[in-house]
């Protein structure tokens, strides 16, 4: 076919078009979706794009077909629209760059393959695992006071995969459910086969493992199957709380042992301590936490404002004109306290609302989405009491400091917006909300109450701040 015209080549145009791409949508993404795309034919306003999946294909069609055309555009202008299919062959991709598995390929092969992010599944001689997500690794791991002892633990455990002896050996990590565990797991694991491509790695769910143990059994191949599992380097088990049955937990034990003996790394992870692990018995618990145990516990504020954060600033690297303010973030962090899976959906919620009807994330949009994942939905009466330790919190005053008289600006507004909210938010009078606000005339909270009205008026994040500080008041 005949190329439109390009005096550097498509090749070179088809480079800046990467970098543009690069640019906007950030080095992550752009890894991630767009450093394998090539530039195949160019003709009657038709640019073929080729990719080595048929996921990638239809992933690129459906997120970034419109954002690809416009840069596209700038280089050929011409085209009216792109076309994307799968090179052959069909190399297996690897995935992103802080997960990637290098593995021994010919020089040929090794330079067509791009570096992209599929799931993996583990295994050892015929034996299927557990597949790895390639978004679950210690890159996109965020960790926090009540997490960092199972990251570091987990993180020095995948380091040493190289050594002949891992320091913490079996690795037992607990925690209720949305915590991080089987992020760490498959973390583990990919950081492990980065480290060393020939390690021979499986990850399992418990139930997974059952039903392995169980086909093997009625083939009567019990013995093969425990020897594969036995000449593994690292087995990570999820979901140990559900290993059931006398039989399979024996052999689960003697498989236990021989690893651990055989200074093979073992990494389990349970909603509970292995000494709350009723249905195990004492051996098996007693070897379980015979290594490090280390608990994930529930998510305090900042830990989960920082995953909303990470999250929706990677929402809006991917999703053109999407916008969620600190506001947001914040109100979605105080009430949003279960797990980090119901942090990430709503930051999905976000998304999918503001592409489906491209309104703005406002605090009331924030709300309704996500309406069904909160706790308490009768509103409760608020107390002057609550207004101080809110805003006082919110604003990093003490409240002996919005009782004082001092005057300085970074105690007086946020004392306002405290009188204001007092006026607005419960039945009290003037006269008592001065009293309350360290016995100030009832002129002076009037003159708060105006002053944060006529502020609202011209100050867009004041306005959403004062919505956030009702809304927590209130819910």
């Amino acid at each position: 076919m005949a190329h439109q015209e390009d005096p550097c080549g498509p090749g070179e145009a088809w480079t800046r078009v990467k970098s543009r791409l690069r640019g906007e949508l950030g080095e992550d993404v752009y890894a991630s979706w767009f450093r394998g795309v090539e530039v195949g034919d160019i003709a009657g306003g038709v640019i073929h794009l080729t990719v080595a999946t048929r996921f990638l294909r239809n992933w690129l069609r459906t997120h970034y077909y419109d954002t690809v055309l416009r840069q596209v555009q700038g280089e050929w202008p011409k085209t009216e629209r792109l076309e994307f299919s799968v090179r052959q062959p069909h190399f297996t991709v690897e995935p992103p760059k802080d997960v990637a598995i290098p593995r021994p390929v010919s020089p040929q092969l090794a330079a067509q393959r791009p570096s992209l992010p599929m799931p993996l599944r583990t295994g050892y001689d015929g034996f299927e695992g557990s597949p790895l997500d390639p978004r679950l690794s210690f890159g996109s791991f965020v960790v926090g006071d009540t997490n960092k002892l199972a990251h570091a633990a987990a993180h020095q455990v995948a380091r040493s995969s190289a050594s002949p002896q891992s320091p913490f050996n079996p690795l037992f990590l607990h925690g209720n459910v949305g915590l991080g565990k089987t992020h760490l797991l498959h973390a583990i694991a990919w950081e492990v086969k980065r480290q060393k491509p020939e390690a021979e790695v499986l990850y399992l769910t418990a139930e997974r493992f059952m039903s392995g143990f169980v086909q093997a059994l009625r083939a009567r191949d019990a013995l093969a199957f425990k020897e594969k599992l036995r000449n593994i380097d690292i087995l990570l088990i999820d979901d140990m709380e559900f290993l059931q049955g006398p039989t399979i937990q024996q052999e689960f034990c003697h498989t236990l042992n021989s690893l651990i003996d055989g200074g093979r790394q073992v990494v389990v992870a349970a909603d509970r301590a292995p000494t709350h692990l009723d249905k195990l018995d004492m051996r098996m618990r007693s070897r379980l936490g015979g290594g490090l145990v280390a608990e994930m516990k529930a998510m305090d504020y900042d830990l989960r404002h920082q995953i909303l954060e990470k999250r929706a600033q990677e929402a809006c690297a991917e999703t053109n004109g999407l916008e969620v303010s600190d506001t947001v973030i914040a109100f979605l962090a105080e009430r949003l306290t279960e797990s980090g899976r119901e942090l990430e959906g709503a930051v999905h919620r976000l998304r999918a609302s503001y592409q489906l009807t491209d309104e703005p994330v406002t605090i009331a949009v924030a709300e309704q989405i996500v309406r069904d994942l909160m706790r308490g939905a009768e509103p409760r009466r608020v107390r002057i009491d609550d207004i101080l330790r809110t805003v006082s919190k919110h604003y990093g005053v003490n409240r002996s400091d919005l009782l004082s008289g001092r005057r300085n600006r970074s105690i007086v507004r946020p004392r306002q917006i405290g009188m204001y909210l007092a006026k607005l938010l419960t039945s009290r009078s003037l006269p008592e909300i001065g009293r309350r606000f360290g016995n100030r005339d009832h002129t002076t909270v009037l003159h708060a109450i105006r002053k944060v009205e006529q502020l609202m008026g011209d100050d867009t994040q004041l306005r959403e701040e004062i919505e956030l500080l009702k809304r927590l008041l209130r819910d």
